[in-house]
């Protein structure tokens, strides 16, 4: 190579290399939607897994991706104002729990991607065609699973041999607990239970129903899966304290607010599955083609501290089934 061409060619590589790195497009950035039904504290120890999950897939905020949170903290009629705000991010795919937020996002939008988390069934509520092919732009993980309620019904016998009336606080807003009371009643039948259906819909509701309560005074309280429960559940379990009223919950926070034992799935867990779900999503698989997945794990949370103040005595069988005692 002669010198002309040789400097040329050193010239043209190094003005050449800056504009080549310049004209590299740049990474690209996901805007993830978070609608939270309550309020980030009180929705931390599901946030935490959902944020984990991501990482460990290899998304970092401020990096690869923007997470928008927004909170409806325990009011449902703000869930369209919350959405549109969503919609308005270009958010590339939205991430809720529970079965009255997806409804809401079903209906707002049919094009951007929406993860569920622990809805009941979103088969008979008409939010998927199917479990195996969900269709349209949703799916993620139901909660539903055989005879749920018909196994708290059965706690309750084991810590309470001769309870006879039980309160179940179920709020009919949620289309999935209709079907869900049916499966109580059913299953209270033959433990030679009664049940007291309390609806409530909002919190200004519970006032009323704690007055109820008072009234009746049933030998135990069962409250359902319902994020208005889980965010007023302070409330609720200053009520039950009061009023040495053992219970059975949905959620596991209810019983580190000082409640006597809950049984379900694991609802962190399941917000760190639904980070998988959004991986896939961000990567180009179509949300039809992801099936809806059932809960696999079941959380037996105990408070001994609880029962002991009851003058209860927990079978040391329960104990030993416990996922987990506070004492």
């Amino acid at each position: 190579m002669d010198r002309r061409a040789f400097l040329a060619t050193l010239t043209g590589g190094l003005l050449g290399a800056p504009l080549a790195a310049e004209a590299q497009p740049a990474a690209k950035v996901y805007r993830i939607g978070f609608l939270g039904n309550s309020t980030s504290a009180l929705e931390a120890n599901l946030v935490g897994p959902f944020r984990e999950g991501l990482r460990e897939l290899g998304y970092i905020e401020g990096r690869n991706i923007v997470i928008e949170y927004r909170w409806a903290e325990g009011q449902y009629e703000r869930f369209p104002v919350l959405i549109a705000e969503l919609l308005a991010r270009k958010v590339d795919v939205i991430v809720t729990a529970g079965t009255p937020a997806t409804q809401a996002v079903k209906k707002a939008t049919t094009s951007v991607p929406l993860v569920m988390v622990a809805v009941g069934d979103p088969v008979t509520t008409g939010i998927v065609a199917s479990l195996r092919r969900p269709g349209g732009n949703i799916t993620g993980l139901t909660s539903i699973s055989e005879d749920l309620e018909g196994k708290r019904l059965e706690l309750l016998r084991e810590v309470l041999p001769t309870v006879s009336r039980v309160a179940v606080l179920w709020n009919p807003d949620n289309q999935t607990l209709l079907a869900e009371l049916k499966e109580i009643r059913a299953a209270a039948q033959p433990l030679g239970m009664k049940v007291q259906a309390l609806e409530v819909r909002t919190p200004g509701e519970l006032e009323e129903t704690f007055k109820a309560l008072v009234r009746e005074r049933p030998g135990a309280l069962l409250v359902m899966a319902d994020r208005l429960f889980l965010h007023n559940r302070q409330r609720i379990m200053d009520f039950a304290i009061k009023q040495r009223l053992p219970g059975v919950y949905a959620y596991r926070e209810f019983v580190e607010a000082g409640g006597l034992m809950s049984f379900g799935p694991s609802y962190p867990g399941m917000h760190k599955r639904a980070a998988t779900y959004v991986d896939k999503i961000l990567k180009g698989v179509d949300p039809a083609d992801l099936p809806v997945e059932r809960p696999t794990t079941f959380e037996l949370v105990i408070n001994l501290k609880t029962a002991k103040a009851l003058g209860l005595t927990i079978p040391q069988s329960l104990l030993q089934r416990a996922d987990q005692v506070i004492e």
